[in-house]
Formats: C-alpha cells, structure tokens, sequence
C-alpha cells in the first residue's frame, strides 16, 4: 500500500502526521511512504531525515495520488478532486463541521477514517490520539497561565517574609484536566478540581487535588468517557456552587468539552467579576465555543483586570513532542486495520467500525 503524508494547510498548524521513526517501521513492514515536501519542517523533520529511512519526497500532487492520505486536519475540496476514486483519508474530521467536504469523499466513494472517533476502550488506548494531544495540552496550558500570572506559583519563604503558593483552579478532570493538575503541583500549586462526573473523583485526590463536588452530580451521564449535554439546572448549580472558589482562584483552567457540540459555558462575565485583579483563565475550549464568556480564539482579553487566554491547538506550540505522538497513534491503528500490505476490514470490530465515518 503507498501511504501519503501531506504538508498542514491550516494556520500555525506545526505538527506532521508521521515522523522519520514511524516512517522506518512502516516502509519495513512493506509499505511505501510518500512525503510531500516540508510535510514535517514545523516539527524540525526534515525532508533528509525522512530520505534517511527510505521515504520518497514528492510534491503534494504526487502524494495525492496515494492510497492513503494522512493530514491531521481535514484536507481540501481541490486536494479531494485530485484524490484516487475508493482511496482512503486517515485525520481529525468532524462530519457535522465539515458536511460539504463529506459530500465530496462520498462522491468519490474515499473512506473517511477519523482520529477524533477512536473509541475510549482499553485495546484501542495506543491508537487514541485525542488523548495524546489532550495530554500535551494539559500541560502547556498551565505553563502559559504561569507564564501569565504576576506571581510565582510555589510557597517561597524569603528573610523578607513568606509567598504563599498560588490557587489553580480546574474544570474537567479528564486527560487533559489530569495532566494539568499534575503540572501544576509539580509547580509548587494548590489545585482544586470540579467535574460533573463523581467517578473523577478518586483521580483528582490521587494527584494531590481537592475534588469539589456538586449537587445532583451523581445524576450526570457519560457516554465513551465524555458527559453528555448538561441541564441549564445543573448547569445553575455548578456555578453557584464554585462562586466562591473562584474568589480565591489566582489561575482557572477549563477544559470542557462534549464532542460533536459547543462547549458549555461554566464562567459568565458575572463571574469574572467576582475574581482578584492580576487572575488568569485559560479557557482550553475555546475551538469549540469557550467554556468562559468573552474568550476569543488566539486573543488575550481582559475583563475587570482578570485575563483570559483563548489559546487554539495548544498541542501544535509542542509540534515536535505531538507529531511523535500522533505518529504512534497512526501507525497503531494502521497495524490494527491492515493486513498483508492492505485494509482488512472487520466491521465487527469496535475499533474499526467507529473509527470509520462513511461506510458506503
């Protein structure tokens, strides 16, 4: 099978679908690898290192023509068009945000395997890259939100006197909520977590974390790891309930997020108006709507002296680390779909059948 990795089209996009040592594992196992020109220049994967495993540099054209095509976001209508009729996508595509680009695979009878659609089973953990990037993201956004802060973040005791350590407050307590709380401890923080789901409980305190539950959380209900849409009443609570954690909070994190819809708002401008001067939030949803009133996309905002951080694609600030990543997650999934140099498909299969978004 020729497998094609293309260069990233969209905006400071810096990650690459396959680097050099995943390259060397496929091309040994019989595949051919094309990579369009520069395809990892922005993860400091240079066309040479990818020569080096016996890769093909070719120019996006040529790539195109392969029987796989691997780019992290979706691909164009003009590269679609240019695509071989029954070939394959491999990347992160959401059919709901992108139903024109959906029309045009299915006319070309193109199969649609979706990164974003790993289901969250244990056999499938090494293919999920969902959790692999959330893991990045996690940390780096509680680097930004120190690098933010006018404080430090631990207890420093001085001859001058005593700094007490800063007050990280998190919302979600999944992989990327996790690796946040666990960055941030290591940075001398106190953490306190709110999540819907009352199992993320025991998580949270193993890290060190205070758990702030709510009322009626034991009502939530999670499909594949993720929470449903919430109640506005739910909803009501949760933010009466951590009011007052937000008083004291010198950082915010929130991270969630419900796949396939916007992200629920858990912070209004109300609630911003409650916090200390010089407070940060980074709202880790903002791709997705903004779990935070007024976050902007890639814009620093400053509500009543509180600054929020509407970072998109943190993993793509780590391209280098996420490309490696990612790179695993393809090729686990590829050894989990192929056999003997091609697709073999079980539609049985839990792994296959949701990963693969048009089945016609």
């Amino acid at each position: 099978m020729v497998i094609a990795v293309l260069k990233e089209t969209r905006p400071n996009e810096t990650r690459v679908s396959l680097v050099p040592a995943q390259v060397k594992s496929i091309i040994n196992e019989g595949h051919k690898v094309l990579i369009e020109s520069g395809a990892g220049e922005n993860s400091f994967f240079s066309d040479e290192l990818y020569e080096k495993q016996n890769a093909n540099i070719v120019s996006r054209s040529e790539a195109l023509q392969a029987d796989l095509i691997l780019q992290i976001n979706p691909i164009s209508e003009n590269d679609i068009d240019q695509m071989k009729d029954q070939s394959n996508y491999m990347g992160f595509f959401y059919p709901h945000q992108n139903p024109l680009l959906l029309d045009k695979f299915n006319s070309k009878k193109i199969r649609i395997w979706a990164m974003n659609a790993i289901p969250r089973i244990s056999r499938a953990q090494s293919m999920d890259a969902l959790s692999s990037q959330a893991n990045l993201a996690g940390y780096k956004a509680v680097i930004i939100g120190a690098e933010a802060l006018p404080k430090i973040f631990p207890m420093l005791m001085t001859a001058a006197g005593t700094i007490s350590p800063v007050k990280v407050l998190i919302f979600g307590a999944g992989v990327a909520g996790l690796q946040a709380i666990a960055t941030a401890k290591r940075l001398g923080a106190v953490v306190e977590v709110s999540d819907v789901r009352p199992e993320t409980k025991e998580q949270v305190e193993s890290l060190g974390a205070k758990f702030i539950s709510v009322e009626g959380m034991d009502q939530v209900k999670t499909e594949g790891g993720y929470t449903k849409e919430l109640g506005d009443d739910f909803l009501k609570k949760q933010q009466e309930t951590i009011l007052n954690h937000l008083k004291q909070a010198d950082l915010v994190i929130t991270t969630a997020q419900i796949p396939g819809k916007n992200a629920p708002l858990i912070i209004s401008k109300n609630m911003i108006s409650v916090m200390k001067a010089g407070s940060v939030i980074v709202d880790m949803a903002v791709d997705s709507g903004g779990n935070c009133e007024g976050s902007i996309a890639d814009h620093n905002v400053f509500i009543n002296k509180v600054q929020i951080i509407g970072k998109s694609n943190l993993p793509a600030s780590m391209p280098q680390n996420a490309s490696e990543l990612y790179s695993k997650n393809i090729y686990n999934l590829l050894k989990h779909l192929t056999k003997d140099l091609n697709f073999h498909l079980d539609f049985n299969d839990e792994i296959t059948n949701g990963t693969l978004i048009n089945k016609n």
